[in-house]
């Protein structure tokens, strides 16, 4: 027998068939509970932010609606406050994505995850036939340190030097290979902002932090996603080939199994509450991590739903009821409109309204929304999250 062939059966004995088994609610339960959805948490802002590693932000309103969902006492000043005073940034970093970072992950977490930028710049590098990356590079930072930039700028400024490039493909590369964060007024809360670019070390004014190790990452997944697979934290991360990680932590992990017999890793003193806790009503913004940081997303999206939260690469605001993914929602000029995917009973409706009615006072007080329930409107021609009254962009 090889050695490798060796390492799988070892690793074959060690998921032990009579590991406890965790139902879908059990693990919808256990994930909202480290996702604050379950109960909102008193956690300050910033902390949040560093819990949940990161907020999805391919839009500049998802994080304010994911930490009202999650947060007692928030305020959207509060966000756009440390985001001012450069405590929290946007940036590409899981997945190849835009997400909003404290400052200490901004600084570290961005290199563990290189490998999934290295893939999307594998895909530009026709369009980069002759170009130098290292002087890319290093000209694209002195280019923005200098001064910050939009995407834009920096394009026809590289373009004097690779004339023959693809403008698309040297923006990327600049994207790819220097951590890039957008400086505000971008991304505060009821003001507008281009986005202009500047190096996660000029704009925090220190150099980069060490790279957090695999099995770090590992246990901050877990603390704030699991129970999880192997492949649950490949996909919320971008990366593969994490097993070897998680066999170095198993004696640090408890393990379980799901329904299907997949393994399931988790901290021995994570929350797992009883599957018939009560979930209420929570309103989630499009791309919310929630949704989107496991290989098996079951324990939030019903089998039915399988595809009704997003269409094509548009993410949809989500509605979660009993826990669950139940519906979209959207904001048209007067009111907040949900539409359920199935009946809801007149609890659940009402418990939905007043959570809608809660949400609302917290992100647009003095405005004069009411809750419907029916079709969302115009979403064929504009996806939720995109309806002109939204205020907060």
């Amino acid at each position: 027998m090889t050695k490798r062939a060796t390492t799988t059966a070892t690793r074959r004995t060690k998921t032990s068939p009579t590991a406890p088994v965790l139902g879908v609610r059990a693990l919808n339960r256990a994930t909202l509970a480290r996702q604050l959805l379950l109960r909102r948490s008193a956690l300050d802002v910033g902390a949040a932010v560093r819990h949940l590693v990161g907020l999805q932000a391919q839009n500049v309103r998802p994080p304010y609606y994911a930490l009202a969902a999650r947060l007692d006492g928030f305020a959207p000043e509060e966000l756009s406050r440390l985001m001012a005073g450069r405590e929290i940034a946007r940036i590409v970093t899981l997945r190849s994505t835009i997400h909003t970072h404290t400052a200490d992950d901004c600084l570290s977490l961005r290199s563990l995850v290189r490998p999934a930028r290295e893939r999307e710049l594998a895909l530009f590098r026709r369009g980069l036939a002759g170009v130098d990356l290292d002087r890319l590079a290093a000209l694209a930072r002195d280019l923005v340190e200098a001064e910050p930039r939009t995407m834009g700028q920096l394009r026809e400024a590289l373009l004097v030097t690779w004339p023959d490039a693809d403008p698309q493909a040297l923006g990327i590369a600049a994207r790819c290979l220097l951590p890039l964060v957008q400086v505000t007024p971008r991304g505060l809360w009821g003001r507008s902002g281009r986005v202009a670019l500047t190096t996660a070390e000029r704009w925090f004014g220190r150099p980069a932090g060490d790279t957090p190790t695999i099995d770090e990452a590992v246990l901050r997944y877990l603390g704030a996603f699991g129970p999880a697979s192997v492949k649950d934290m490949q996909t919320w991360a971008g990366l593969t080939r994490l097993r070897d990680a998680f066999e170095r932590l198993r004696p640090r992990l408890v393990t379980f199994r799901d329904e299907n017999g997949a393994e399931l890793f988790d901290l021995p003193d994570a929350p797992r509450p009883e599957p018939d806790t009560p979930a209420p009503p929570r309103f989630l913004p499009e791309f919310d991590n929630l949704l989107l940081s496991h290989a098996d997303r079951t324990r939030v999206v019903p089998p039915r739903y399988k595809g009704r939260a997003a269409t094509g690469n548009q993410a949809h605001r989500t509605l979660l009821v009993d826990g669950f993914l139940a519906g979209l929602w959207q904001l048209t000029d007067d009111a907040l409109v949900v539409e359920a995917f199935g009946e809801l009973s007149a609890a659940q409706r009402r418990d939905v309204t007043e959570e809608g009615q809660r949400m609302l006072s917290v992100l647009h007080p003095g405005a004069s929304y009411g809750v419907r329930f029916g079709a969302v409107v115009g979403r064929a021609a504009a996806p939720a999250g995109t309806g002109r009254s939204a205020v907060g962009r």
